[in-house]
Formats: C-alpha cells, sequence, structure tokens
C-alpha cells in the first residue's frame, strides 16, 4: 500500500487548511500547522479503512487481492 501521500497546506487568516491531493474528501482544518498535518493522517488513516471496508462488504464470498503498482 501507498504510505506516502502529498499535503497541500495554506493558512487562511487565522487557522491552516488542507487537503490531501490523492484522496478527494480527506481535507481538515486546524488553528496550528502542526495540528492540520495530525488531523490529516488521522482522517486519512481513517478514510483508507472506511473505504477498505467498504470494499469488502461489496465483494462478498471467493474474491481474491491483487496488488497494483503505479
Amino acid at each position: 500500500m501507498n504510505t506516502e501521500y502529498t499535503a497541500m497546506v495554506k493558512q487562511e487568516g487565522d487557522c491552516w487548511i488542507g487537503w490531501i491531493e490523492e484522496f478527494p474528501g480527506v481535507n481538515c482544518q486546524e488553528d496550528t500547522r502542526e495540528e492540520l498535518m495530525e488531523s490529516l493522517r488521522v482522517t486519512l488513516k481513517e478514510s483508507l479503512e472506511f473505504n477498505r471496508q467498504d470494499a469488502l462488504a461489496a465483494v462478498g464470498a471467493g474474491y481474491a487481492e491483487e496488488k497494483i503498482a503505479l
């Protein structure tokens, strides 16, 4: 599994906002850059796990897992 993703971050007024470039829907807002980076890590990890659980529920029985590299 890819363990590196691109966080796009910027300061907007008094807060920091950020997105994970490779994973739409993972975005966060925090008071500091450090808090933002941690929130992005946690949110990305949770999103990956939710997506995995959804895929497992959808596939049912009799499937094979195949690794794909780019």
